[in-house]
């Protein structure tokens, strides 16, 4: 299946903030409140990156986010953590290469996405609590410099244009 017809058989969208394509597949029946924000306690996505569409810029939420590999190239991974520490991690199906099946990015952690094999790849997320606009930030050039020092690789390419997300 070619990524055009990918898109089409999954009914992706453009996502309009981080990069790539994505349709959410599922929210949990269950609620809860805390803080006096009530929320569903897990909601799930497609999300894909494609040649034509490599970049998930740098974000952040306010959630953990379980990544989990479904088919296609590789993604290669930058989290940045608040201790000023930056990790990559490679999100694809050659595992005797070091690449990993899933993974979860931290609540409050920097994650930026690029696909560096592969048409595409198709990955699903999980976020717990359930994924809401409000949580989720996109990072300005100015939070991630710091970062600059710490990595040997090119984290440039990520950083988006620091849009604003609208209260959803």
């Amino acid at each position: 299946m070619n990524t055009d017809e990918l898109i089409k058989k999954l009914k992706l969208e453009k996502h309009p903030f981080e990069g790539g394509y994505f349709r959410r597949t599922y929210t949990h029946n269950q609620m809860f409140s805390r803080n006096g924000v009530t929320r569903a306690l897990a909601s799930s996505i497609y999300y894909l990156l494609t040649a034509d569409d490599p970049i998930g810029c740098f974000h952040r939420n306010k959630s953990d986010i379980v990544h989990c590999y479904q088919r296609g190239g590789t993604i290669e991974y930058t989290l940045l953590y608040p201790n000023g520490l930056a990790e990559r991690i490679l999100l694809g199906n050659q595992l005797d290469e070091g690449q990993r099946l899933q993974f979860v990015a931290p609540a409050g952690v920097w994650k930026g996405a690029r696909l560096i094999s592969g048409a595409y790849t198709l990955i699903s997320e999980v976020v717990v609590p359930e994924f809401n606009y409000r949580d989720n930030e996109i990072a300005s050039r100015a939070q991630i410099e710091p970062y600059f020092s710490v990595c040997d690789w090119d984290i440039e390419i990520l950083i988006g244009q620091g849009a604003e997300i609208p209260n959803q």
